[in-house]
C-alpha cells in the first residue's frame, strides 16, 4: 500500500478487527473506509480517523497523515498479538525503556506455554521490529517495505523450526 501504489495509501486504521485471516490463515487488511491517497508535494492533512488505541500520536497532535502511521498501528498490532490483548499500559514503557528494562513475561500472552528456545529467538526478533514500529520519532520508524522484508527473515516456515 505505502510502496507499490501510486499514490501510496495509507489505511489509518490498521487493527485487529481490520486483518482477516484466508484459509491458509494469510493476512489480509480489510476496511479501507478510513484510508487516504498521499499526494506529493501536499501537505496530506486530515479529520482524526482510526481506532483509539492504535492511532499515532503525532496524527491525533498534528492531523497529518504520513505512512509512519499506519507503522505505529502495525506495532501496536503486533504487540497485541503477543499479549493476546490491546497493549494499552505496556506501549509507554516499550517507548520509554531500554530493551532489557522489560521482562519478556510481560510481553507474552499469560495463557500460552512459555516458548521454547528456538521460537523465543524469533519472538524476540518480532519484539524489536514492534519497538522500532512504535517509536515516538515518526521519522525513526521503519517503513513498512523494512519491516516486511526483517520479518521474511526473521519469521522461518513453520516446517523448519524443528531443524
Amino acid at each position: 500500500m505505502h510502496h507499490d501504489c501510486s499514490p501510496p495509501v495509507v489505511h489509518r486504521d490498521i487493527t485487529s478487527n481490520n486483518i482477516l485471516l484466508d484459509c491458509d490463515y494469510e493476512a489480509h487488511v480489510s476496511d479501507f473506509g478510513t484510508a487516504k491517497l498521499l499526494k506529493k508535494d501536499s501537505a496530506n492533512w486530515s479529520a482524526l480517523a482510526g481506532t483509539y488505541g492504535y492511532v499515532a500520536p503525532e496524527f491525533a497532535y498534528t492531523m497529518k497523515v504520513t505512512e509512519k502511521c499506519d507503522v505505529y498501528s502495525f506495532g501496536v498490532l503486533i504487540m497485541e498479538v503477543f499479549k493476546g490483548k490491546h497493549p494499552r499500559d505496556l506501549i509507554p514503557r516499550l517507548q520509554s525503556s531500554a530493551p532489557g528494562d522489560i521482562e519478556l513475561e510481560d510481553l507474552l500472552d499469560q495463557r500460552l506455554q512459555y516458548p521454547a528456545q528456538k521460537i523465543l529467538e524469533i519472538l524476540m526478533s518480532i519484539i524489536r521490529i514492534a519497538r522500532s514500529c512504535l517509536h515516538v520519532d515518526p521519522q525513526s520508524r521503519p517503513t513498512m517495505h523494512f519491516i516486511s522484508r526483517s520479518l521474511s527473515v526473521a519469521t522461518p516456515f513453520p516446517g523448519d523450526l524443528g531443524k
